[in-house]
């Protein structure tokens, strides 16, 4: 018979014991439970390609230094700098710097009119046909967008779907610098072809990579999909983000413009445009710092699931109003860098403008974005304009800079309606920049940024090309670069008006917007309230 206090004692040492720790549980919540949720819901979403991390402040600043690390290759180094250097091949004496009076009634110098000639003139033959260094680097320029239309037609599916675009952006970036380095070993017109376009084709992708890292970061920001009600929050972040990023850019092609002007009045030009490549290129790999602290990866999906039907690249051909909105980025490029190019030769070949004031118009045009575009933020916020209604200002600008230029082609320019007009025009191709890519990505749905973006960069570059070509080949004729540029304004501004796009239209039928103020979570038991609102910016 055993004795109560061995009973006890059993039952205080095994039984008493599992109870008190089935009551601690019961008593305690389990508080990690719901943040294992969350977390299995962000994997999820991420998974499905709507969710995105908010970016860091790093993060943002490395994109802004990209920004500003290569910008300047298609706004100085492709159709400043390179023709210049094509230029210098020539054999040219020891010239005077004498002064004599042009047809205008204008002081010129002979030394300013040499490097005005010398790129204008048809010193370059081949086969019996003569061009100019500016055709030269027109041609040279066309040839790198041909190369790369079937390299960005690839990489789409690869930067929407893939794991590799950091490898895709490293690798387009040190191309592109490495090219830059060699270009003054071999004084041949022949090389510089080779030179341009691997730079052209190896900025190209890079856009489309900066350009849809912008889309990834605004939904970081925002959330996926939004109330209507909540879209001036994309609005608003979308704009900071690219009107900073390209103040940023301006700044970096501004520095390259004024180590030109420093590089080119050493008695070897040659060597100093030599310098201002090397410069360049390794300008251009500091900004890779930003692929390197930046990883967002792909929603992980099957490259061969997407493979089947449409090809992925030519996705964007589904949504109307991403055609429309590619057509006018062509076009307000095209109108942009006539413009310039167009102005800048006639206010050295017809105006006779001194170096001196050449590099301030340079600087002046360069700098000015830097505070006229986040000043026109808050207009923005406060007329409530979207991509579309800034763009129209940015062509409006354009078109007036173009038309006064046009209606006063005969007279003779004083440097103070020059930098008025330059500064002028300068806000307006930073509008159109900022916001061209803004309006793209509106109309690009969740998994296609990738698509839409390779499709923004080449059009962008094409419409690049395509200006400074017109306005090289008819150096000395200002009246028909303006007009040429003052039509393609008009057009563009039609297009946007009459195409019916807008960015909230567009942002609809990209699936960003939607009715709902939450969609169902993938992930079993997880509470819609925990995740519903999406994340807001306070600073725009």
């Amino acid at each position: 018979m055993a004795e109560p206090g061995s009973t006890s004692d059993v039952y205080n040492s095994g039984g008493l014991h599992t109870v008190r720790e089935d009551e601690e549980d019961m008593a305690t919540p389990d508080v990690n439970d719901a943040g294992m949720k969350i977390e299995m819901a962000r994997e999820v979403y991420k998974a499905y390609g709507d969710f995105e991390e908010v970016p860091t402040k790093l993060e943002i600043f490395t994109w802004y230094l990209y920004s500003m690390c290569s910008y300047f290759i298609q706004a100085v180094l492709i159709p400043i700098v390179f023709p210049l250097f094509i230029s210098e091949i020539r054999s040219h004496g020891n010239i005077p710097n004498e002064s004599f009076k042009n047809s205008r009634g204008l002081t010129c110098y002979l030394r300013e009119m040499d490097l005005y000639h010398g790129l204008t003139n048809s010193t370059i033959h081949v086969n019996g046909s003569a061009f100019s260094p500016f055709e030269w680097t027109s041609i040279s320029w066309g040839v790198g967008l041909i190369i790369a239309f079937p390299i960005l037609g690839f990489i789409a599916k690869h930067l929407d779907h893939g794991q590799n675009q950091r490898l895709i952006a490293i690798t387009a970036t040190a191309i592109g610098a490495v090219f830059c380095l060699p270009s003054g070993v071999f004084k041949t017109k022949w090389i510089f072809p080779l030179y341009i376009a691997a730079i052209v084709a190896a900025y190209t992708v890079c856009t489309a990579f900066h350009t849809r890292h912008l889309g990834l970061m605004i939904r970081g920001f925002t959330g996926h999909p939004l109330r209507k009600s909540q879209f001036p929050h994309r609005r608003g972040v979308a704009s900071w983000l690219s009107l900073h990023a390209t103040s940023a850019g301006c700044l970096g092609a501004a520095i390259i413009a004024t180590f030109t002007y420093h590089m080119l009045y050493p008695s070897e030009k040659f060597i100093g445009l030599w310098i201002v490549s090397i410069f360049s290129g390794l300008k251009w790999l500091v900004g890779i710092f930003h692929v390197f602290l930046a990883n967002r990866p792909a929603a992980i999906t099957s490259l061969s699931f997407i493979s089947s039907g449409t090809p992925h690249v030519l996705s964007v051909f589904k949504y109307p109003h991403a055609i429309g909105s590619l057509f006018g980025v062509f076009l307000a490029s095209f109108s942009t860098m006539c413009i310039f190019a167009g102005a800048v030769l006639h206010a050295v070949g017809e105006l006779c403008l001194t170096p001196n004031h050449l590099l301030h118009l340079w600087l002046l045009y360069f700098l000015a974005p830097l505070l006229t575009l986040p000043l026109l933020q808050p207009l923005q916020k406060f007329l409530k304009a979207d991509a579309v209604k800034m763009q129209l200002l940015g062509l409006l600008l354009s078109v007036t800079t173009a038309g006064f230029g046009f209606y006063y082609q005969l007279k003779n320019w004083s440097l103070g309606h020059i930098m008025f007009f330059a500064a002028l025009q300068s806000t307006a191709a930073g509008l159109l920049h900022a916001f061209g890519r803004i309006l793209v990505l509106d109309c690009s749905p969740c998994g296609k940024e990738g698509a839409f973006s390779v499709w923004y960069s080449w059009m962008r570059e094409s419409g690049t090309c395509l200006g400074f070509a017109v306005a090289t080949a008819i150096p000395g004729m200002i009246g028909k670069s303006l007009g040429t540029a003052f039509v393609v304004g008009v057009v563009a501004i039609l297009v946007l008006i009459f195409g019916n796009i807008s960015s909230f239209g567009a942002a609809k039928a990209a699936g960003h917007l939607s009715e709902e103020s939450v969609r169902g979570s993938p992930v079993h038991g997880l509470d819609s309230t925990e995740m519903k609102k999406p994340i807001q910016l306070e600073t725009p």
